[in-house]
């Protein structure tokens, strides 16, 4: 499945628009990490809890998003936009959205066709 934030994929025809593919995942954050989030906010610099909770929550929007795209027999998705939304009374939960179109792409010859790699949606463990 190849992914990409643009409305095209360098040196790839699209065959067939499928549709729009939507994931979406939804973390609330603890006391204990909000403690620890508003101490930094006092002292200064990059919170850590709040950057893992952030991307496993991004990892975790991409992971339905490609099960979406997957089940309606995309090749690709194209035009990947991220969405973030802060929800509760008191702002404990965090929103984050995945949109992008599902597409079918025209066969390729074996020559030209791209290496496999990793996911470029895979983050270092830690």
């Amino acid at each position: 499945m190849i992914f990409t934030t643009t409305g095209t994929i360098e040196g790839r025809e699209i065959e067939r628009y499928i549709g729009v593919v939507f994931g979406d995942a939804v973390v609330g954050v603890n006391v204990f990490k909000d403690l620890l989030g508003g101490l930094r906010d006092i002292v200064g610099g990059r919170s850590g809890t709040y950057e893992r909770e952030l991307g496993a929550a991004r990892d975790s929007a991409l992971t339905n998003l490609t099960a979406q795209a997957q089940a309606v027999g995309a090749d690709a998705v194209v035009g990947i936009d991220f969405d973030y939304e802060v929800l509760g009374s008191s702002n404990g939960m965090l929103m984050v959205s995945a949109s992008g179109t599902a597409v079918l792409l025209k066969p390729q010859g074996a020559a030209g066709a791209p290496a496999a790699g990793p996911s470029p949606w895979s983050r270092p463990a830690g």
